[in-house]
């Protein structure tokens, strides 16, 4: 992890849920795949004393998302489903901040991180302004939807972006489509480590 990390910097996990992991109704190919590794990330940020922020799906049902309201895909991450759960492997503290998504019924493309909200109704936009958080590191499923659209929401909304890119797993309906996605991300201004790059220190 590159040596510019600072106090103000926060990890954001998106969206591992059951349902996006293997036997879910959703799942990404190896998606529980990234978990221990997402482990490690978790353990280094409360470390330092960092922040670590974690998206979800919540659909309510009927949700124009799903193919049954005329979106692209089968119902999933139902609100208060087993599903809708985080995977059991994730070792989530309990400080961390739980912001979601995918709420309003009458909108299909809730991707982004930046369309969620905290229990108590803050956006992320607002979150990451009151805790003076300046540099998100992302990981988290899928790399090629959510993951690219929180990423480039974070950096159209002046906030800088590391991708972990040994903690993120696509769909790839189409071939090619992550790969395209993280150029698409670095493009937009998205730095890039992955796990070897952790230095002691790096956060003083």
């Amino acid at each position: 992890m590159e040596k510019s990390m600072r106090r103000s910097s926060a990890l954001l996990i998106v969206d591992v849920q059951n349902d996006f992991c293997p036997g879910g109704s959703l799942a990404v190919p190896g998606g529980d795949l990234i978990i221990p590794v997402i482990n490690q990330y978790i353990r280094f940020f409360r470390k330092n004393g960092l922040p670590v922020l974690v998206s979800r799906d919540w659909h309510p049902s009927g949700s124009v998302h799903f193919t049954a309201g005329g979106g692209i895909w089968p119902e999933h991450c139902l609100q208060g489903s087993e599903g809708a759960r985080f995977h059991p492997d994730l070792d989530l503290p309990d400080t961390a901040v739980i912001i979601s998504k995918g709420i309003d019924p009458e909108r299909d493309d809730s991707y982004s991180g930046f369309q969620a909200v905290t229990e108590d109704g803050k956006t992320l936009h607002e979150l990451l302004v009151e805790k003076r958080i300046g540099h998100l590191f992302v990981c988290g499923l899928a790399t090629d939807y959510c993951v690219k659209s929180t990423v480039l929401d974070t950096l159209s909304h002046g906030f800088s972006v590391t991708l972990l890119t040994d903690a993120i797993r696509g769909v790839d309906l189409k071939p090619g489509d992550s790969k395209k996605a993280i150029a698409e991300m670095i493009s937009a201004g998205a730095e890039t480590a992955d796990i070897s790059g952790l230095e002691t220190g790096c956060c003083d």
